[in-house]
């Protein structure tokens, strides 16, 4: 094995991706947009969405307004202030006598009907006010926070004047309370709800880095008619097999690179422009810790990651180029790869239940899988050294079998002279 030869090779795919900017884009320009755009531009326009319908007046009817309490009607419509600024408006009533059809149509946001035997006051017989909305919707659901909020601040008047007549304090129907402790380490809890998106986002970029270079450099090639001569050119099928697959791992590192960078830059700015942007009171901070708004990594986390990158780098290149060195054609190769960007998605999508799978050997050692349950860890301060190391190993491993196949694959002339 020629060194030389191998680098020859390797210089010549990498100059040659070098001069499509489009490829470029996908590999550097991609990650650095598409990431800080989830992780930070997700959380800011939910947020400030349920921030508008909050301070927004919706118009919800009501079939029996005349039957309702004035202490009733006054919680519904007077609008919650902090510091003088308003972060909760209140509703407009309006008058109903098809509750369920008018919602349907939208030109209700949701309504009440209210029973003629309504209570005034607290031990009598209870009633029921029934709320109309559609479900389905997250507009609906804000609105009926509202309402169910009013109705249970009245329920708690009724029963405060109740007690107060009969010579208690309302804290004799809550004799025991609960207190939730968030156990989450500083880390888990900066990675967010949605933290099993981050390794997706990590092996598809790296995908997208991998692509243009394998598919030039074997199904381009064969189209071009190039193909062939470098074969019966003095230079071994191992040499071209390495040179070209450098090649591929150097745009697929560089992607996943960019793409750390990405989430570092996103973690920052949410750092600093979340809290600016969204009100206290819209919840910024649960929003954003759901996204990974808040997400940092420091210098030891972000040299494992890059770390568990190379391994799997080295695996998804080869991975590609094995498949796309059968195709015939720039656009077969392309055909070819589909299912594999699902091969990636899929197991991404599963992990969100990763927390009800037992992490065995086995599973930290199957390809792509792995992988990401180590990135994930990572970004959730959980390294399991012992895990990351059967990782990166078995990555390796199955790297050097699929070389060979990709290398057995360069070797036959039913594959090379498909055309």
């Amino acid at each position: 094995m020629r060194t030389d030869f191998i680098l020859h090779v390797l210089g010549k795919e990498i100059l040659s991706t070098w001069r499509d900017r489009r490829t470029l884009m996908s590999t550097i320009l991609l990650p650095l947009i598409m990431i800080p755009i989830f992780t930070l531009g997700f959380p800011l326009l939910i947020g400030k969405a349920f921030q508008g319908e909050e301070q927004a007046r919706q118009k919800v009817g009501v079939v029996g307004l005349e039957r309702m309490p004035a202490e009733l009607r006054t919680f519904l419509e007077e609008d919650k202030k902090v510091n003088g600024k308003v972060v909760s408006a209140g509703v407009e009533l309006i008058a109903t006598s098809k509750p369920v059809e008018d919602v349907q149509a939208g030109t209700l946001d949701a309504a009440l009907s209210i029973p003629e035997n309504l209570p005034t006051d607290a031990g009598g017989t209870a009633a029921t006010i029934q709320i109309y909305v559609k479900q389905n919707s997250l507009k609906s659901v804000g609105v009926m926070s509202k309402l169910e909020g009013a109705v249970n601040a009245y329920k708690d008047i009724l029963v405060e004047k109740k007690l107060t007549a009969s010579g208690l304090s309302k804290e004799v129907l809550t004799p025991i309370q609960t207190e939730t402790v968030d156990a989450s380490t500083t880390a888990e809890k900066r990675s967010g709800q949605l933290a099993f998106i981050i390794p997706m986002f990590i092996l598809q970029f790296i995908l997208a880095g991998a692509q243009p270079t394998a598919i030039d450099s074997t199904a381009g090639e064969k189209e071009r008619g190039t193909f062939e001569v470098l074969l019966v050119s003095p230079i071994r099928r191992l040499e071209v097999v390495l040179g070209k697959l450098g090649a591929v791992t150097v745009f697929s590192l560089v992607s996943s690179i960019f793409s750390v960078i990405g989430l570092v830059l996103a973690g920052l700015a949410a750092k600093f422009l979340l809290p600016r942007l969204l009100d206290e009171q819209a919840g910024q901070e649960s929003i954003s810790s759901t996204f990974g708004g808040s997400l940092s990594l420091d210098s030891t986390s972000l040299l494992l990651l890059l770390g568990v990158a190379l391994t799997v780098a080295l695996l998804v290149s080869v991975i590609v180029l094995t498949i796309s060195v059968y195709a015939r054609n720039f656009k077969e190769a392309q055909t070819y790869l589909v299912p594999f960007s699902l091969v990636v998605v899929i197991p991404a999508v599963a992990l969100q239940f990763s927390d009800f799978l037992k992490a065995s050997s086995a599973l930290y050692a199957t390809p792509l899988i792995g992988s990401m349950l180590s990135i994930m860890d990572i970004v959730k301060g959980a390294v399991k050294p012992d895990m990351m190391a059967v990782t990166c190993v078995s990555n390796l491993v199955f790297t050097g079998l699929l070389l060979l196949l990709a290398l057995r694959s360069f070797s036959r002339e039913e594959v090379i002279f498909r055309n």
